[in-house]
């Protein structure tokens, strides 16, 4: 089928790799570049990125709202449009101009975890099952008919980084299984319930601050669902230190306490045990690697 895709950050780009195999991408749609990086100079997508380097022609316009975007997203005569996590909203006149509309992929089983940020929300909240949907897309946020869906367990050591690569593989495999099931004539929509709608709102890093005056649990699921961006994190003399992986093990004390030579933290109920911590200005490391160059030791009260 003739395809418009329309993504922008690098969980689209596995969905734009297994189409462009398969189909013919009339054009991608991406967002415009953003200043990033500690020059502040504008960035393409990963999207973009990826499209440029396979030849894909590229439009990123600021908004899909003016008649001349429109017009020239018309002209392109799309069988249908592919959206991943792109970023911008498509009024109702984009909606209807593909012969077979446009399709949604999104990283939950809807309809919980509608919006923004679905993968770190359903870690955040301990939920042991999320997945992708593909949806037709209307005019409301998420709220389209459900055409297929996957599953993707999380466990405690899941962090939103890892579980975004496994969704990004999942929604490109199964967007070509839609599209076939669309081909043919195949494709069910079912509506969503209107029970168990779940709003996933934007992450806030001002969410970011680790407060081990929670559970043990909530910490680390706090810590795994901002796991690597925007990055929980704690301070110490003066500096703050992110972390990136923890696991939950025994341990009591005062919240905030480190218990030992470890990094094992007490929360109000229970402990938990730093893995991997970064520094500003720093990469990654170890806590057996960060505790060689940073001096942390026992009975040290974290804020």
């Amino acid at each position: 089928m003739r395809v418009v895709f329309m993504g922008t950050p690098e969980f689209a780009v596995a969905a734009l790799a297994r189409l462009r195999s398969d189909h013919d991408i009339a054009c991608v749609y991406t967002q415009p570049p953003r200043p990033a990086g500690r020059g502040q100079q504008d960035r393409p997508s990963a999207v973009q990125v990826f499209a440029q380097e396979h030849g894909l022609p590229v439009r990123t316009p600021k908004s899909l709202k003016t008649p001349e975007v429109q017009a020239a997203f018309a002209a392109l005569k799309a069988d249908v449009a592919v959206v991943a996590a792109y970023g911008l909203i498509l009024p109702q006149a984009v909606l209807d101009m593909p012969r077979l509309g446009c399709i949604n992929i999104h990283a939950s089983l809807l309809p919980r975890w509608r919006g923004a940020a679905p993968i770190q929300r359903a870690i955040m909240a301990g939920d042991a099952m999320t997945g992708v949907t593909i949806m037709q897309m209307e005019a409301g946020l998420d709220t389209g008919p459900m055409l297929l869906k996957a599953e993707q367990p999380i466990t405690d050591a899941t962090t939103a980084g890892e579980l975004h690569d496994a969704l990004a593989k999942i929604g490109g495999d199964l967007i070509v299984e839609a599209l076939d099931h669309l081909a043919r004539g195949t494709l069910k929509a079912t509506p969503q319930p209107d029970t168990g709608v779940v709003m996933a709102a934007k992450i806030d890093k001002g969410e970011a601050h680790i407060d081990f005056h929670r559970p043990a649990p909530e910490v680390l699921r706090h810590i795994h669902g901002l796991s690597p961006f925007p990055g929980a994190w704690f301070t110490h003399g003066g500096e703050r230190i992110k972390v990136l992986k923890a696991e939950q093990t025994p341990g009591r004390g005062a919240s905030g306490l480190v218990l030992d030579d470890r990094l094992t933290v007490a929360c109000a109920d229970g402990a938990v045990r730093l893995l991997v911590v970064q520094r500003a200005g720093k990469g990654p490391m170890s806590a057996e690697v960060f505790l060689r160059g940073y001096t942390l030791p026992k009975a040290t009260v974290l804020a």
